[in-house]
């Protein structure tokens, strides 16, 4: 008798415990461009009710640290969706320099591939490892199905990884949803359907105003408390509140198509929103039209929890709310502390570099160019000439240490000894001569062109987590290689 108990008990237990380890029939991923955890902090007073305030009190969060430096582009998004720095996952930035035709390139483009709906021909073919979805494809099998919505190409695709169902993003050009051929099934139904059924043309008809009266906001402009503020939509949607409802719309239509989380097979919907806004010049927080696209995400993030609750329930779902850097510390707040913010052209600096060759070596076209951290020889005509190409890019290196905002110039062998530059560039698009520029200098090419807004040290990277595992986050900042595992694992 007294074992016939032990075991009821230990039945129960179990039954009680099992839950709680299930895998989620459908885990969702939220990349949100701009989310700060002071931004965040300052808004929750506002929020009644809401995703955001939900996520703030109930979710488990933590926040990721990155190893390399962070531009807010391509290579953010990569690092984090696949735990590996640029060094490994091969985007280095949103473009890259290409020795063969002396031009820079969009980092995905891929002639092999059309475009569906846009003229961007790209493809993930340039991403070196396995992303989220590609794991989590690899983890589940082919019956898992995976499907990735975003507001720009580059973010889509490498959240799509090489192996999802499908996947769309906004064009801004044709104004509609689009895709690549790479994806076999092409456009999804769902965003084929969002296209002519009259919604986004209803959309960009409108205006946005505040939605409050312009004295309750925090941190309203000079301009705006003066006359607050007001937007075509028409002009202005990529950076409004009505991107973001249209994104939510299109991902809960097409998690209805699919059957997203309607069988005991796991599945992933990936989905890119924005906090910013047409004026923002820093991801921090200093306007009121900021301030209403944080409250408006906090609704947008709410309906969507919300309806997936009543679809397909809690304890079966998975959501996961992670911020994106992508403007940093604005130019302005620095600025306003004492720190001066200045301004370092790739492009000056290579053509200075090839002024400087020329007077040792005669007039020849020694530097091909420049583009992002890298100063790119002439190795054509430098081996033609039968010169000491190590010799050459030492004294680039040399060269570029005099310049004012370089911190550090090394030609490419030595770059690999510096850790944090190792890790942030990639040898298949790295020049002859790599540097890195002091704290305050902004890195520009071409006609002063920003390449990397995020001038934090660290940057702000919070983390969320809903999940009927309920799985408990560490106290601790983890990195990119721990976040994927926490989402990944059974």
């Amino acid at each position: 008798m007294h074992k016939t108990y032990i075991h009821i008990a230990l039945t129960l237990l179990l039954g009680c415990l099992l839950p709680l380890h299930s895998t989620p029939r459908l885990t969702v991923v939220v990349l949100v461009d701009g989310l700060r955890t002071d931004n965040l902090t300052m808004m929750q007073p506002y929020w009644q009710a809401g995703g955001l305030r939900t996520l703030t009190e109930h979710a488990h969060r933590t926040s990721v640290i990155l190893e390399q430096e962070v531009y807010g582009g391509a290579e953010t998004i990569a690092t984090l969706l696949t735990g590996e720095t640029p060094a490994i996952h091969g985007i280095p930035a949103d473009s890259y320099f290409s020795r063969a035709d002396r031009n820079i390139h969009p980092v995905l483009e891929d002639e092999n591939e059309t475009g569906i709906g846009c003229q961007r021909k790209i493809s993930p073919r340039r991403l070196l490892v396995p992303s989220l979805t590609d794991k989590f494809r690899i983890t589940y099998g082919e019956k898992a199905r995976v499907f990735a919505i975003g507001q720009d190409p580059e973010t889509t695709i490498i959240m799509a990884g090489h192996s999802a169902d499908g996947c769309c993003w906004w064009d801004g050009q044709t104004r509609q949803w689009a895709t690549t051929s790479f994806y076999k099934k092409g456009l999804p139904a769902a965003a084929d359907e969002a296209n002519i059924s009259g919604r986004i043309e209803e959309t960009t008809a409108g205006e946005w105003q505040p939605r409050m009266d312009i004295r309750m906001y925090v941190n309203p402009t000079a301009q705006e408390t003066k006359s607050g503020f007001s937007y075509k939509l028409d002009k202005h949607l990529e950076r409004s509140p009505w991107i973001n409802k249209l994104t939510i719309e299109l991902a809960l239509a097409m998690q209805k198509k699919e059957q997203l989380g309607e069988d005991s097979t796991p599945d992933m919907l990936l989905i890119q929103l924005t906090s910013r806004s047409p004026k923002s010049t820093g991801d921090k927080i200093c306007s009121a039209e900021q301030e209403d696209m944080y409250l408006a995400l906090n609704q947008d993030i709410g309906f969507l929890m919300e309806q997936l609750d009543k679809r397909i329930g809690e304890s079966n779902m998975q959501i996961v709310v992670m911020g994106v850097p992508r403007l940093g510390m604005s130019k302005e707040s620095m600025e306003k502390t004492g720190m001066p913010v200045h301004s370092f052209n790739v492009d000056r600096a290579a053509a200075l570099t090839g002024a400087y060759l020329m007077a040792i070596y005669g007039h020849e076209r020694w530097v091909d160019g420049g583009f992002g951290q890298s100063i790119f020889l002439n190795r054509l005509l430098i081996e033609q000439k039968k010169m000491p190409i190590e010799t050459i890019r030492q004294q680039v290196a040399d060269f570029l240490l005099d310049f004012e905002g370089v911190r550090v110039a090394h030609t490419l062998h030595e770059a690999y000894s510096d850790d944090r530059l190792a890790k942030s560039m990639n040898k298949l698009s790295a020049g002859d001569v790599v540097f890195m520029l002091q704290p305050g200098w902004q890195l520009t090419f071409g006609d002063n062109t920003i390449i990397d807004n995020v001038i934090d040290e660290r940057a702000d990277i919070p983390v969320f987590i809903m999940s009927g595992k309920h799985n408990t986050l560490p106290d601790k900042q983890i990195t990119p290689q721990e976040f994927i595992y926490l989402i990944t694992k059974n």
